[in-house]
């Protein structure tokens, strides 16, 4: 059996006991899509968004990228925190990282990874180069990368609030609340970050004054 072949028997696997434990179980999910959470997560397949937080299909919105990365100009990222917040209503908009992220260890060396790779990299050289003096201070190299995904998770936070879709949503419906988290590969714990409430402070200098 080819790998692939072996996806497709599992769907039908996992789709039968469903039904048998709740026949309606499909026919409700599709039905209506009602998360509270938007998810912003690492590509990285160790870190599937639903297994590591329990919950279920409808439960969690997810947009994943290399580095979890809220980029301005990444129209795939926007539309989807677009959907997220206008349409869905979501509360909450999760940025998750994790140790041991490849883009980060990636990010801290001088390898060229050609055009494209280089050019989403460089933003998470941007975020070191914020935090030089905090990250040069750490003489381990594990622990260097650890600490910069860390920082890397509160500045796509930041990101997110510099974006008009937050500030609009922020000012006329006092939601979502942001949240930066870690997770461990070692452990599996997710850990706060970075946390900001709807309505918190907006640097003027990205603030909207005519939403």
């Amino acid at each position: 059996m080819l790998s692939y072949e072996k996806l497709l028997l599992e769907n039908k696997q996992w789709a039968s006991e469903k039904l048998a434990e709740d026949p309606d179980y499909f026919n409700n999910l599709a039905q209506i899509q009602t998360p509270e959470f938007l998810w912003i997560g690492c590509s990285d397949s160790r870190v599937p968004a639903d297994r590591i937080t329990g919950t279920q299909p409808g439960e969690i919105f997810v947009h994943r990228n290399v580095a979890n990365l809220v980029i301005h100009t990444d129209v795939n990222l926007l539309s989807v925190l677009d959907f997220a917040v206008n349409h869905l209503k979501v509360k909450h908009v999760i940025v998750c990282g994790h140790y041991g992220c490849g883009g980060i260890k990636a990010a801290l060396t001088q390898h060229d990874y050609r055009y494209v790779l280089n050019m989403w990299l460089r933003n998470i050289k941007d975020v070191y180069r914020l935090y030089r003096d905090e990250l040069d201070a750490i003489e381990d190299e594990e622990k260097r990368g650890d600490r910069l995904a860390e920082l890397n998770v509160k500045e796509q936070v930041l990101h997110l609030v510099k974006t008009s879709i937050i500030q609009r949503a922020w000012k006329k419906e006092q939601r979502p609340d942001l949240h930066g988290w870690i997770y461990g590969l070692k452990d599996g714990i997710i850990n706060t970050v970075f946390e900001m409430k709807a309505g918190s402070y907006i640097d003027p200098l990205y603030a909207y004054d005519d939403l």
